[in-house]
């Protein structure tokens, strides 16, 4: 008997591709995954523990708590003016926001624009909806900020949507406000709703001036606002995001997620919570460190000789250049790490544009950072 078609045009992520190869080999250094290196802060798993002490441990509402809705509508005060009762879904994890939002907004034949490289579970999740990914390069001479004027190109009268991501994952690229500003003004002489993922929103290096979607006031009846905790917080593994829109939106996800996941932990929700509520500095903390691995990172690849990166504005991954070695980006990647155990990621894992580029993620200790560099050094040397 065969699969369903649905399941037969999926592809796996090239990021996990890489991962799992590397379980092969013994003393890896790994520059793979896009999660933070720490540990959740001790106050919030602390909060969880004591709810699942006290016996909170039954179903929840859809939407999530209203303790959690509360909080992220009071942590986003002074930009939207969201209800929590209305306007907010809690997820498993940012993933499903995005997915929940696709498949209430899109469908089967429509088009969605997105900006290349991209992560790419996007390329998966439009194709799980039937829609086609209609695909916009971001160029690495521009810092992979995409032009205004690609994405007018690219509508059509099928475009029923577009993928923001800023700060990007894999290129750390940052949109600028002006630049945001004349994206939005193309797409509100269209019928095109935004699907705003800026999960990396408060990891902003060289104290530039961030633009939010929701900074800009007219198009909030066209925007899905998404984030989540596992990078702001380093709760990767508790799989919590949310999603801000219209109610009309927001009902329609929670239906879709109440046919799916159902529910979400009451603990891991309350903990969340007090994440937002009382724990915010620990953001800056990790902002921090994650900028200084950042400058330390991008200073050594870029003495590495055939290998170079632009400086990236956020989150924490480097988008080099690989082109002058001459090789495909994923052999570059295997035969590293077949011969030096680093694991990195082949830029074609996050679309054609990627091609001639490999991606790292500098969520890894300074001492890592500066081994891995010194193999890699080490392996370019011997192209010559």
């Amino acid at each position: 008997m065969r699969m369903s078609k649905l399941t037969e045009g999926l592809t796996g992520s090239m990021i996990r591709e890489m991962f799992n190869e590397a379980l092969k080999y013994k003393d890896t250094i790994k520059f793979t995954v896009g999660e933070p290196d720490f540990v959740t802060p001790a106050p919030i798993i602390d909060a969880a523990c004591d709810a699942w002490q006290k016996g909170l441990t039954h179903y929840t509402p859809n939407s999530g708590i209203f303790e959690l809705r509360e909080a992220i509508s009071r942590f986003h005060s002074d930009k939207i003016d969201a209800d929590p009762h209305t306007q907010i879904f809690v997820s498993c994890g940012a993933t499903e926001s995005l997915q929940m939002a696709l498949f209430t907004l899109v469908d089967p034949g429509d088009e969605v624009i997105v900006v290349v490289p991209a992560w790419p579970n996007y390329f998966g999740q439009i194709s799980m909806c039937g829609a086609v990914a209609k695909l916009v390069t971001a160029y690495e001479e521009n810092d992979f900020v995409p032009d205004p004027e690609d994405i007018r190109k690219a509508i059509t009268s099928k475009t029923k949507a577009i993928m923001l991501n800023s700060p990007s994952n894999p290129t750390g690229s940052v949109i600028g406000r002006d630049t945001l500003k004349e994206i939005l003004d193309i797409l509100n002489r269209h019928d095109i709703y935004i699907i705003a993922d800026e999960v990396y929103s408060r990891i902003i290096y060289d104290g530039i001036d961030y633009a939010s979607i929701n900074d800009f006031k007219g198009i909030e009846e066209k925007v899905v606002y998404i984030n989540g905790f596992s990078k702001m917080f380093a709760m990767t593994g508790w799989r919590l995001g949310y999603a801000i829109s219209t109610p009309v939106i927001i009902q329609n996800m929670t239906k879709l997620h109440e046919n799916g996941a159902s529910c979400l932990p009451a603990p891991s929700q309350i903990a969340a919570a007090a994440a937002l509520t009382h724990h915010t500095d620990e953001i800056e903390t990790m902002r921090a460190i994650f900028e200084r691995r950042r400058d330390l990172f991008c200073k050594k690849l870029n003495e590495i000789d055939g290998m170079s990166c632009r400086i990236p504005k956020g989150a924490f991954y480097v988008f080099a250049n690989i082109k002058k070695l001459n090789k495909s980006s994923k052999e570059f990647c295997m035969d590293l790490l077949r011969k030096t155990g680093v694991v990195i990621v082949p830029g074609s894992g996050f679309g054609d544009a990627g091609e001639g580029y490999v991606r790292f993620t500098y969520a890894a200790s300074e001492e890592n950072i500066s081994n891995g560099l010194e193999r890699i050094k080490s392996f370019v040397e011997t192209f010559k």
